[in-house]
């Protein structure tokens, strides 16, 4: 028997939206699954090896705000300048208090656990990136080499 099969489109690089994929591959993983996680455009910058991962408070009114500013400060003044990094800055100091891993440490279990990671080849020669940016272990493949794996996967998610 075969095991369970896991496989996972990442599409945006935010700080925030990083989390899903490392932690539901490194999850399914631990429970035996197989698993690969097609990295495409935006999430393709999960990748890097040097990440500068910010969150995205714009256009996301259900995102927590510190001192209760979801009552009080508009959605919109998120984009004020300066305010997103404040914001993301606040939000990694609060994961840390709270030990939640970082996204290197996420990404390093799935390496170690053997999840696949894919960097789409399209999304790199579209934005011009050297593989030299990217971190060592993964592979280069276009949506033919996701659908190989994902067309007999047990679940599929997009992220």
């Amino acid at each position: 028997m075969s095991n369970k099969k896991l496989a996972i489109i990442a599409t945006k690089g935010s700080l925030d939206w990083a989390y899903p994929p490392f932690i539901l591959g490194s999850t399914a993983a631990a429970l035996g699954y197989d698993v690969e996680i097609f990295f495409t455009f935006y999430g393709l910058t999960l990748l890097k090896k040097n990440l500068n991962l910010k969150v995205t408070p714009l256009g996301n009114p259900a995102m927590p705000m510190p001192m209760g500013m979801d009552k009080w400060f508009p959605v919109l003044g998120t984009a004020l300048p300066g305010m997103e990094a404040m914001m993301s800055m606040m939000m990694k100091a609060k994961m840390k208090k709270k030990g939640v891993a970082s996204i290197e440490q996420l990404r390093e279990m799935c390496m170690e656990s053997g999840v696949k990671m894919i960097a789409c080849q399209m999304t790199v020669d579209l934005f011009d990136f050297e593989k030299s940016v990217f971190i060592p272990g993964i592979e280069f493949g276009g949506a033919a080499t996701f659908f190989s794996f994902a067309g007999e996967s047990d679940v599929s998610l997009y992220i």
